[in-house]
């Protein structure tokens, strides 16, 4: 850990469920900023903008920066600039509508767009994405992840609904959140991967992303943890371990 510049933490899950932090999470990353490292929240989260994501953590008790949080939603955002998609239909939350800075227009869409948007995966909506997609259109999935924890319990989260566009059309969708390298590349900012650890509860997207860029990887079996996961990735995670609030304690030791 001596070269250790930048921990890149996972928030639902990880950090908090929900509007309830995980257990230690609040002083575990309190005790984190004292060893003079850098902190990115990299997300996945497609139901809200940074900006409410900010000020529900901020209610949580977390103390948390609004520049500090890096999210699937920019990833998409920054996409879209870059590919110059002029008019895509968008599958998201009303509430992360501002972080894409474009809108749902009428007219001829170049692009389907799909993160959590629950009250659009209907017949009707899926059926006109569908369509823009035989007619050309690009699939952009803002990430593909399976499940996610609620409070109730594990729920679908995008993955499902990305697989059925892409089983109907034949067409692969380009994912821009984890477990993109180019999004982990944009959450490092400049830091070499070997001098950056990656702690979250996503085997998959947060450890298997992190560590094929060559980011260590903290599995914590919080969230949508499931006994055996750590078994899932080659190589495996360098620690699996309780909690965030735990994998902090075993950085810091490991620093000092």
């Amino acid at each position: 850990m001596s070269n250790l510049k930048v921990v890149l933490i996972d928030l639902s899950g990880t950090l908090h469920i929900e509007n309830e932090s995980t257990p230690g999470a609040v002083e575990a990353l309190n005790r984190l900023r004292q060893c003079n490292l850098k902190i990115k929240f990299v997300t996945n989260t497609t139901k809200e903008s940074r900006r409410n994501l900010h000020e529900r953590l901020l209610k949580i008790g977390f103390q948390i920066n609004v520049d500090e949080i890096y999210t699937s939603l920019w990833a998409a955002r920054e996409f879209i600039k870059k590919e110059q998609l002029n008019n895509p239909m968008l599958l998201v939350d009303d509430n992360a509508l501002e972080d894409l800075e474009v809108s749902n227009k009428d007219g001829e869409h170049d692009a389907v767009v799909v993160g959590l948007a629950p009250k659009q995966f209907n017949r009707a909506t899926l059926n006109k994405a569908f369509r823009i997609l035989l007619d050309g259109g690009r699939l952009i999935a803002v990430n593909k992840s399976k499940y996610y924890m609620r409070k109730d319990g594990l729920a679908l989260a995008t993955g499902s609904f990305v697989k059925t566009l892409e089983y109907a059309t034949g067409i692969d969708a380009t994912v821009v959140g984890k477990p993109n390298i180019e999004f982990f590349e944009g959450a490092l900012d400049g830091v070499q991967p070997d001098e950056a650890i990656m702690i979250g509860d996503d085997v998959l997207d947060d450890i298997g992303g992190a560590q094929n860029l060559g980011i260590r990887g903290y599995l914590v079996k919080t969230g949508k943890y499931r006994v055996g996961d750590e078994n899932k990735i080659d190589p495996a995670p360098i620690k699996c371990i309780e909690s965030f609030s735990s994998a902090v304690e075993d950085i810091i030791s490991s620093i000092r």
